[in-house]
């Protein structure tokens, strides 16, 4: 009789086991496949925060599969238009974006804005960074800075948005707070970050504004140097890297960046992409890609993400106003 009860209680506990494991299979087979689409060309921080939240995902198990899609043009206009579009066909899709889709709508550079998508979630936080090639003669940001004031058409910088973008709007700020006039920057715009990174390289301009993410991976393989980045505190990717606050110049910028699903997207699917990236968090995987890239988190799901949205749009349009990008 004993044995016999042992032998059903057994039974029910491996049947609840059974149930549990397939329930948990299900949540995490919620979201089998991602897409991601991509903005801008190879190298820039959208890709690197495509991939690398991809890479985590995969390596995780909490997705399947990941693809990955550049579709540069129009600063990130092509591929806002694609995906509403495509609205019908892109269920699996996240369109990865970041402060440029609040700048370049105010600027009218298109005439979407984050309203006419579905936006997900913000995942993480990318400081901006003032890049020089490893020969260059600047050795301090501050003698940058003296060269600047002394004449602005001298300095030429790079950056992978387009004039008045995200880019320029940082070098022009840096500038502000060093006391020299935000207007002149002599600012040289690509089509993303790593075609910016190329020109600098290659002597076109003097200087890089761009991702500290970004230039983190040419400063660690000793082809670039960083004088300074943005963040209120030193990053441990990089503690030898100044910030401009220290430097004495009041001026710090955070750049978010997170991920969009199609116009009509259900609340449904919307939810368990949300759901899925907060789980990213906790993952090993993701330890290894945010100190490797030296990304902060910020996770904002759903309703948080658009009031956040809300707030960037007046807080980027009083500061474009201000530098003279906005009327």
């Amino acid at each position: 009789m004993i044995a016999k009860f042992l032998s059903n209680k057994r039974s029910t506990l491996m049947a609840a086991a059974m149930v549990s494991c397939l329930g948990a299979g299900m949540a995490q087979a919620a979201v089998d496949e991602v897409h991601f689409l991509i903005p801008g060309g190879a190298g820039g921080g959208w890709d690197g925060t495509a991939r690398g939240t991809g890479e985590v995902l995969t390596k995780s198990g909490l997705v399947s599969t990941a693809s990955y899609e550049n579709m540069s043009g129009g600063g990130g206009g092509k591929a806002i238009a694609h995906l509403i579009e495509t609205a019908d066909q892109a269920k699996d899709t996240l369109m990865v974006n970041s402060t440029p889709i609040v700048i370049r709508s105010l600027s009218k550079v298109f005439p979407q804005s984050f309203r006419d998508l579905t936006p997900i979630a913000a995942t993480i936080g990318d400081y901006a960074a003032f890049v020089v090639p490893a020969n260059s003669k600047y050795q301090k940001f501050e003698e940058l800075v003296a060269d600047y004031k002394a004449n602005p058409r001298s300095v030429s910088v790079a950056g992978g948005s387009s004039r008045g973008g995200m880019d320029h709007l940082v070098a022009a700020m840096a500038f502000k707070a060093a006391g020299a006039d935000p207007r002149r920057v002599k600012y040289i715009a690509y089509d993303a970050g790593g075609k910016a990174m190329a020109g600098m390289l290659s002597g076109e301009t003097q200087v890089l504004s761009t991702g500290f993410s970004e230039a983190l991976a040419l400063a660690n393989a000793g082809e670039v140097r960083i004088l300074a980045m943005t963040g209120d505190e030193r990053s441990v990717a990089a503690p030898d890297v100044p910030t401009l606050k220290e430097l004495g110049y009041d001026a710090s910028f955070v750049n978010w960046r997170g991920f969009f699903g199609a116009p009509g997207l259900s609340d449904t699917q919307a939810d368990e992409f949300a759901s899925t990236l907060e789980k990213m968090y906790s993952t090993n995987e993701w330890s290894v890609v945010r100190d490797r890239n030296g990304w902060t988190e910020i996770f904002k799901p759903r309703a948080q993400f658009v009031s956040f949205l809300e707030q960037q749009e007046k807080v980027v349009g009083d500061l474009m106003r201000e530098l003279g990008f906005l009327q």
